[in-house]
């Protein structure tokens, strides 16, 4: 008896976690990386496969032990001071809000393998890029996907103003970029892709 009835709480809390993190948060998150309307959701496999491990530890590990946590929290009582029932149920409507996004994004997401242009030197995407300003300063960038791309690494977004005035470009090319201060030239000095698996 006692285990039937904690098995209906378990549940009760579960549906309720799940009905407050839906109502709190249709629509994602504004602060996340938008598409450009009409355009694609260029990512490579590599991006695609740590998005999509993302998607299922979320799913299989870290919102069921937050439930868990939550549960737990609520049959200690007042739950309006209850600091593990609060931030459980704060942290359950971001990973909710996670999975909602990631979800979205790998339904659209278009791979594009950039292996396939190793031995090019056309800039498209996947391209790790040297280039030098009019100031002589060089800098290396790596032209990934919106939602795979960390500027911390020198990867920039496809669709990112440097993305786009190199995309197309050759080795050898002066282009113009443009930025705040105004128009810049940059000269494209190197452009390298990952080799194919089967170079490794």
């Amino acid at each position: 008896m006692n285990n039937a009835l904690t098995r209906g709480t378990d549940r009760q809390v579960e549906r309720q976690v799940d009905r407050q993190a839906d109502f709190d948060d249709e629509d994602g998150d504004p602060s996340l990386p938008a598409l450009p309307k009409g355009s694609k959701n260029y990512i490579t496999p590599a991006g695609y496969q740590r998005l999509r491990d993302e998607l299922l530890t979320l799913i299989d590990i870290e919102r069921p032990q937050v439930v868990d946590v939550v549960h737990w929290a609520a049959s200690n009582g007042d739950r309006s001071e209850n600091g593990d029932y609060l931030y459980g149920k704060k942290r359950l409507r971001e990973i909710d809000r996670r999975i909602r996004f990631l979800t979205r994004r790998l339904e659209i997401a278009e791979i594009v393998d950039p292996t396939l242009h190793h031995g090019n030197d056309q800039i498209f995407f996947g391209a790790s890029v040297t280039y030098e300003d009019d100031l002589g300063e060089q800098r290396q960038i790596t032209i990934l996907g919106i939602d795979e791309a960390n500027s911390a690494l020198g990867q920039v977004s496809w669709v990112s103003p440097i993305a786009r005035t190199l995309l197309k470009a050759r080795l050898g090319d002066v282009l113009r970029l443009p930025t705040p201060q105004g128009v810049r030239e940059i000269e494209v000095l190197s452009v390298d892709y990952p080799p194919p698996s089967d170079a490794l």
